[in-house]
């Protein structure tokens, strides 16, 4: 289905539709403005609707552990409070509001003006449920139009948000346009790119790679590349219990998401040190994996066929460690690794263990920089400071409790920067 100016369509009418956008865009620029008040306030009636229970339906086929968890998670981020601090923390405080200012050297005054970037084309990846009207609110947030190119494993739900969001507050319907249109029909998709300001997309390399040819010259591109995420072990405070929150949240993410944990990283040189943490930390994953089931048989074979390619194609290559060790249990395994390349698992419990003494951080995970993001620290209190200090230089991002890797907070950066900012630019009017 598509979405266009509060009405739906058929898939077929796409070519119809896309030929007739640009004008439309352009009046909208031309005569309507968007405030970010609006938005706030449908955002937030948005979220009430969700906690009643109005996509409960929906919401109840998500991959994922709950309708509950879904909706109380969904109640907070799109209330008025959260998105006003999200405002303030990445805006600052009046930020769209012009002001005048006169630089040094008698150089005459001139106004400073923040604006949208203009349209937005959004290609939205499909590892989040969601995601599609999550980052369509923040470019309606920063008064932009919006074209969102749902992802092909989209079940309905995020159109569904997003028509409801319109129900809401109609002004909006000017700035939504939503195709469902494959990857693959690369016409569409240029013409879509040719009317944007700004391509923001989601998705790996290759995805990224794909939107760089046929993204117009002139284009700001904003990238949300994958990242991978890594648990750094140094001694405890709470072994039990950090052992524990690790464990279940390997399980309850999956390993699905950027900031999941791929790699557990020792702080130590030693091999057998490496066994031994293996050996005590499985039956806390095998525990967490149980109450958290994972893919259905089908998905199990699959990830038991990648991993035996995998083997075969290193022993082909050479580069096959004869001395990895899998520590297996129902449901889930850890590898224990000669290397210390941080790397995707195969993720569904299945996890690698490596060495990495501390004085290696820096020159061990500057090799992904570019891919870094959470790390989620295990240490005493008297170290945590040094080793904070220590990842947060080789380019990590997010530096958490091991437990909490995939915990969002009002406010926080995503992927080391503010995304509002970058759907804004600056006008200087002399």
């Amino acid at each position: 289905m598509i979405l266009a100016k509060g009405k739906l369509y058929d898939s077929s009418e796409q070519g119809r539709i896309l030929s007739g956008m640009e004008e439309e865009i352009n009046h909208t620029l031309a005569e309507k403005t968007l405030s970010a008040d609006t938005v706030i306030t449908a955002i937030d009636a948005l979220g009430k609707k969700i906690a009643d229970g109005v996509f409960d339906e929906k919401i109840a086929g998500l991959a994922m552990d709950g309708a509950e968890r879904y909706k109380s998670l969904a109640a907070v981020i799109l209330s008025r409070e959260n998105i006003e601090y999200k405002l303030h923390m990445e805006l600052g405080e009046d930020f769209f509001v012009p002001f005048r200012t006169k630089p040094p050297h008698d150089q005459k005054s001139i106004c400073v003006r923040a604006m949208p970037l203009g349209t937005l084309l959004h290609i939205a990846a499909g590892n989040v449920d969601g995601l599609p009207a999550f980052s369509l609110a923040e470019g309606l947030l920063t008064g932009n139009i919006n074209i969102v190119k749902l992802p092909q494993a989209d079940d309905g739900l995020s159109l569904m948000i997003i028509t409801t969001l319109i129900e809401i507050e109609p002004a909006l319907s000017d700035f939504i346009y939503v195709f469902d249109t494959p990857s693959d029909d690369l016409p569409a998709m240029k013409r879509m790119a040719d009317m944007a300001d700004g391509i923001v997309v989601w998705g790996g390399d290759a995805a990224v790679s794909a939107v760089r040819q046929f993204a117009p010259a002139g284009a700001k591109l904003i990238e949300w590349g994958h990242k991978l995420g890594f648990a750094y072990i140094s001694g405890y405070q709470d072994k039990e219990r950090e052992l524990k929150a690790l464990a279940e949240h390997i399980a309850s993410t999956k390993q699905l998401l950027c900031s999941s944990c791929q790699t557990i990283f020792l702080d130590t040189h030693s091999l057998d040190e490496l066994h031994h943490f293996c050996e005590d930390f499985l039956p806390y994953l095998e525990t967490a994996v149980s109450q958290y089931p994972s893919p259905s048989l089908g998905g199990a074979a699959e990830i038991t066929l990648l991993k035996y390619t995998d083997t075969l194609e290193k022993i082909l290559r050479g580069t096959q460690e004869a001395d990895a060790a899998d520590f297996r249990a129902d449901g889930c395994s850890l590898t224990a690794c000669r290397d210390s390349e941080l790397e995707l698992s195969y993720m569904f419990g299945n996890c690698y263990v490596k060495r990495l003494p501390k004085e290696n951080i820096i020159s061990t995970l500057r090799r992904k920089k570019g891919y870094l993001q959470t790390a989620g620290l295990i240490c005493p209190a008297g170290k945590r400071e040094e080793l904070t200090g220590l990842l947060a230089r080789a380019g990590v991002v997010r530096i958490t409790g091991a437990g909490n890797m995939s915990e969002d907070f009002c406010g926080e950066a995503h992927d080391g920067v503010y995304p509002l900012r970058r759907y804004t630019r600056i006008v200087n009017i002399e």
